[in-house]
């Protein structure tokens, strides 16, 4: 018996626990896995946030709230409303307005002047297909966009056709 009681020191010596003091430090590579695994967890996390449009893109300029903004695509057309970076690909685009320029075919030409087209600010949303009053822009498609100054004259405009509509 006194045989089986040594046994049971010596396996209880060897499972119990070892106070943290006296435990071995651990390896370099094993805190070189740790931080580099901490590392990716921390990148693919942030570009989650990124792609969902929680953090802006860092490729996408912060858009001042509460001003307007003009948009400026690739196809040469120019919208007009409030600019939210949307995720990593989009841009989102809200209160859209764009213009709409006709050329004036009915009335008479002075002797060697040119025909001076017109042009109307359009709301969205008015059109055949109609649209709702949100645009998702790809971001390789957007050229450049830019706030607009509150006393610009699409901003009055925008402003003035605000008011007349009922709230």
């Amino acid at each position: 018996m006194a045989g089986l009681d040594m046994n049971k020191k010596a396996y209880s010596a060897m499972t119990a626990e070892e106070p943290l003091a006296e435990r071995a430090p651990r390896s370099t590579k094993q805190v070189i896995v740790l931080v580099v695994a901490l590392i990716i967890i921390v990148a693919v996390g942030w570009n989650a946030l990124i792609w969902a449009g929680i953090v802006p893109s860092p490729d996408f300029p912060a858009v001042a709230r509460g001003k307007w903004q003009a948009v400026f695509l690739t196809n040469n057309q120019v919208y007009f409303g409030h600019l939210q970076n949307y995720n990593q690909d989009y841009a989102l685009l809200k209160d859209i307005y764009y213009l709409r320029v006709t050329e004036l075919v009915n009335e008479p030409l002075q002797q060697g002047a040119p025909s001076q087209p017109a042009i109307n600010l359009v709301k969205l949303g008015g059109e055949l297909h109609g649209p709702q009053d949100v645009m998702y822009i790809p971001k390789d498609k957007v050229m450049f966009w830019e706030n607009m100054k509150d006393d610009s004259q699409v901003v009055q405009a925008i402003t003035n056709f605000l008011a007349t509509q009922p709230q």
